[in-house]
């Protein structure tokens, strides 16, 4: 089986790689020459765990190649799959096609002999069938069908996900395709994945839908948050009594500073733009993507209350900038909203974290300081934010902190400790939903 992946992002990289280590011979193409070959020496851009041992042993086999031209690779594909970035388009929300549509003119003017077409990227409903018709436009004499195979990859866990999936899909329009789809899946047989056939429609709106509603239950337990603040009561034993019931299920009801990441935020956006496109008004999803921004907005708020006599001139240590721990994606991060709110009211911001330190460079003010202690971070800080739930935030050295740190402030947007013992030990410690109403 001869596999190209049009696109070496965190998709690409990931699914080619997976792919080679299901015995098929891969070949990712990016017209990124510098990246092309830093990957052909083993070099990975994105920290993935796992990733760099399966993408060295494949190459080192030969079944996972690296390349800049597409047109050797994809005259002698029995599919190509477009992985390419679909951001939200500035201004509207909308997916923007563009390297979708740019991905597909080239594949029709490289392809020669029967191909299976398969769209990776998330993409709005309908766009499989533009893929489609672009093809033909180019080249009306082809030989090919189109597919769409949505991804479900969360970031920190992605090799497992792919190579243990819950679930498979796979949207199509002929046998042919099937078959072919079905060998290049035929692995996952083993552990008996459901892999569900359908049409090319539904394959694209199930990959909005399930991350819309995953974004809806991070953002219903956020709102129940600030009841639980009001009330007295304890949001994680909120939480726990709900997922108990096996129809709600407990994952995604942690609370935090709102979802962040490559997926949500623009995955949500989409969904309303696509149904607005169709003349219609999704008023939840629209409520969650309010919910998530207000999130940070009252996190912003939570820190600044904690701290009396104002944030100016108060040096904090932030503990974590990226979206989530085991990765270092900075796409979308609450860090981004927060930690310039608090620059703005003239706080003195000192961070750290184990891998995104070189992506938020890029992305956030020049003032903060980064350091590569944990304990060095809260050197004389008046307080310190725990940002992002990194295992290696989860067992600090309470002692040594408070030795370190000038203030005693510790605010925990994971709820990573028990107040109780944070109290006890001696920090003025904040939270979310667990009785403190600040």
């Amino acid at each position: 089986m001869k596999v190209v992946m049009v696109g070496t992002g965190y998709v690409g990289l990931v699914s080619g790689a997976c792919f080679s280590e299901f015995g098929a011979k891969v070949t990712c193409v990016d017209k990124d020459i510098d990246k092309i070959e830093s990957l052909n020496q083993g070099h990975i851009p994105i920290y993935e765990p796992g990733l760099d041992e399966i993408v060295k042993r494949n190459l080192a086999s030969g079944r996972l190649v690296f390349t800049s031209d597409l047109s050797n690779a994809a005259q002698e594909a029995d599919l190509i799959f477009i992985a390419v970035g679909t951001p939200s388009r500035r201004g509207d929300g909308h997916a923007d096609l563009k390297y979708v549509y740019s991905a597909a003119e080239e594949i029709a003017n490289n392809i020669n002999g029967y191909t299976v077409i398969v769209n990776k990227s998330t993409v709005p409903v309908g766009t499989a069938k533009k893929v489609k018709d672009i093809i033909k436009n180019v080249n009306p004499d082809l030989d090919f069908d189109i597919a769409s195979n949505p991804e479900f990859l969360r970031e920190g866990s992605a090799i497992e996900d792919f190579m243990r999936p819950d679930r498979v899909i796979i949207g199509l329009e002929s046998k042919k395709a099937e078959e072919l789809l079905k060998s290049l899946y035929r692995p996952l047989n083993l552990i008996e994945t459901p892999i569900l056939f359908t049409d090319l429609e539904s394959a694209e709106l199930i990959k909005y839908a399930s991350n819309a509603f995953l974004a809806t239950k991070i953002s219903f337990i956020n709102e129940l948050s600030m009841l639980s603040e009001k009330a007295g009561s304890d949001i994680h034993a909120v939480a726990k009594g709900m997922g108990l019931d096996r129809r709600i299920g407990s994952q995604f009801l942690n609370v935090g500073p709102g979802y962040g990441g490559s997926c949500f935020p623009k995955d949500t956006l989409a969904l309303i733009q696509t149904f607005e496109d169709f003349d219609l008004d999704n008023r939840i999803v629209k409520s969650v993507v309010d919910t998530n921004n207000f999130q940070k907005e009252r996190m912003i708020e939570k820190i600044v209350r904690s701290l009396e006599g104002g944030i100016a001139g108060k040096v904090i240590a932030v503990l974590g900038l990226t979206f989530k721990p085991e990765t270092d994606d900075m796409r979308d991060s609450p860090s981004l909203t927060i930690l310039p709110a608090l620059i703005e009211k003239e706080a003195k911001i000192r961070a750290h974290d184990p891998e995104g330190v070189d992506q938020a460079k890029k992305l956030l003010p020049d003032a903060i300081e980064y350091v590569s202690d944990i304990y060095e971070t809260a050197k004389n800080a008046d307080a310190i934010i725990l940002m992002t739930e990194w295992n290696q935030y989860r067992g600090l050295d309470l002692e040594l902190l408070k030795r370190k740190l000038k203030g005693r402030v510790f605010i925990d947007l994971r709820n990573v400790y028990e107040p109780d013992e944070m109290n006890e030990s001696g920090f003025q410690y904040y939270c979310i939903g667990r009785g403190q109403n600040i």
